[in-house]
């Protein structure tokens, strides 16, 4: 049975608004998409600006900076609360996009990996997995996913969940770029290491479109549920 839930959310802050309490201790990955933020954790303070992520595991006070922030923030937890860990404060307006609960069962441990892939106008990821599960979310264009027979579309700040293991080909239109944040909880012995692994055998030597921008790649002791 899944004892864990990866889960999404969307905050927007508007200039120079602050949530109203810190965020308690989880294990957290935030993605800037839009604007500016200021994160402070652990005695130290750190100012993200668009297209940059930041990690942490202790109690974190979130604010936006300048001309306010659209966060792409991300939990690994036990099984929440349905409204846990939407956040208030005045001129911050958010919302969870997507749960997804996850087996992990591994003895070796785990790491979240928080990075961004953007494909090119046309852009095809070929038929591949992954060595664990992840949520994605796209944060620029347009992008078609197929998973097993079933296509589908998603616009800017839709997410979708991959389980891994299941076969996926993805790509951008013509007309525009596919760009998405995601969050993956990999096997340990990954830590550095890519986790994709292609299909099929004449795509594996293929030039790849995409580009991959990795903000964490942190070793993490999973919560204990009950």
């Amino acid at each position: 049975m899944a004892d864990h839930v990866l889960r999404l959310f969307l905050d927007r802050f508007a200039s120079k608004t602050r949530l109203e309490a810190p965020l308690p201790a989880a294990l957290r990955y935030i993605y800037v998409a839009e604007g500016m933020a200021t994160l402070r954790a652990g005695g130290g303070v750190s100012t993200l600006t668009a297209d940059s992520g930041w990690f942490h595991d202790t109690t974190s006070h979130v604010g936006a900076a300048g001309d306010g922030a659209v966060l792409l923030r991300w939990e690994l937890t036990c099984d929440p609360e349905p409204d846990d860990g939407v956040v208030t404060g005045s001129g911050v307006d958010s919302r969870r996009l997507l749960d997804a609960r996850l087996e992990l069962d591994d003895a070796d441990g785990y790491l979240l990996r928080g990075d961004k892939v953007a494909l090119p106008p046309g852009g095809i990821a070929y038929r591949h997995t992954h060595a664990g599960a992840g949520i994605r979310c796209l944060v620029q264009g347009r992008f078609f996913v197929s998973t097993e027979g079933t296509e589908h579309s998603y616009k800017q700040y839709e997410p979708w969940f991959e389980a891994g293991p299941d076969p996926v080909l993805a790509w951008a239109p013509e007309s525009e770029p596919g760009h998405f944040a995601r969050v993956m909880i990999l096997p340990r012995r990954l830590h550095g290491a890519s986790s994709i692994r292609y299909m099929d055998e004449a795509d594996r030597d293929r030039p790849k479109p995409q580009k991959y921008t990795v903000f964490a790649d942190e070793p993490i002791e999973l919560p204990l549920c009950d």
